[in-house]
């Protein structure tokens, strides 16, 4: 269906999150859900893979490594990378991992192409995968109460996507690049209930979901979504109090100065502006407490 269309439609929803399922179901297309549904009904095998991750990148080639590497270590089996036409190294950082077969790589040309990712993504591995964790580079999935994260996702198996808050990580006074991992660099962030820390991503399992509305919310076929307590969705992340004592995503929103700066040059995946407002810094360069040694790096 037609995008303008969609949002005609879904508008004169009165409820927020129902709103919002709709615009994305709406996008998605009547025929093409119609189309999903008798799939599912006629295919019942089963995954070859708990978790997954889908993310879409744009010159992140030096971050890759301690990225994959610390996913990996907390239960991810799986990384399908779409690359948003990178000059840098990341096919080169990558390569070992393709080889090995732990990311499958999708050269993704285009303007405003994250939406268009996670879409093809759902579509070509809903048999593949029981979960899919749709997440950016500088995000960190780090459960707190589990030792991995499929440990947290076996109490969230009846439900179809679970929302997971941000941690938003600062500078730190930190100028330039210094040699060092990101979670060795950045100990600082905002405060818990920081209102950006409202900002949720989505762990899904695709066979219940149509696609992705925005890069937050899903739109289910079936269900509801689950906070990280295990209570259903009844407000958008917006109007909710954020959650991290059981799970989080640490959001290295800024790293460094220097680092910001050439966010800003090499444009976002997103596509929403082709350049990163350098207002997007001050707004998220929040160092309000100094991490403790809790989490494991």
């Amino acid at each position: 269906m037609n995008k303008v269309l969609a949002e005609i439609i879904a508008g004169v929803i009165p409820h927020k999150m129902t709103r919002n399922r709709w615009r994305g179901i709406l996008r998605y297309g009547p025929i093409n859900a119609i189309k999903l549904l008798f799939r599912l009904m006629r295919n019942h095998t089963q995954p070859k893979y708990y978790l997954a991750v889908c993310a879409i990148a744009k010159n992140e080639g030096p971050y890759f490594k301690e990225w994959i590497e610390w996913h990996r270590q907390k239960g991810v089996e799986k990384f399908y990378i779409y690359d948003n036409e990178s000059t840098d190294c990341t096919q080169e950082i990558l390569a070992p991992y393709i080889e090995s077969g732990v990311v499958e790589y999708i050269f993704f040309p285009g303007y405003k192409k994250q939406l268009a990712a996670y879409d093809d993504c759902l579509d070509r591995h809903r048999f593949d995968t029981r979960w899919i964790a749709l997440i950016d580079l500088d995000e960190f999935i780090v459960p707190i109460k589990d030792k991995t994260i499929p440990e947290f996702l076996k109490r969230f198996e009846k439900f179809p996507a679970v929302e997971i808050n941000w941690l938003i990580y600062g500078s730190g006074g930190a100028k330039t690049k210094v040699p060092g991992t990101m979670m060795e660099r950045f100990k600082h962030h905002s405060r818990p209930e920081h209102y950006l820390n409202r900002h949720v991503k989505s762990i899904v399992n695709p066979r219940r979901v149509f696609t992705m509305i925005g890069c937050h919310e899903v739109a289910r076929i079936s269900g509801h979504a689950a906070d990280s307590h295990g209570n259903f969705i009844k407000k958008n992340w917006r109007e909710r109090e954020p959650q991290q004592d059981v799970i989080r995503i640490n959001h290295y929103a800024v790293r460094s100065y220097e680092e910001f700066i050439e966010k800003q040059h090499r444009g976002r995946a997103a596509g929403r502006t082709r350049i990163v407002k350098p207002e997007y810094f001050t707004r998220f360069d929040l160092n309000d407490i100094e991490e403790s040694s809790e989490i494991s790096v």
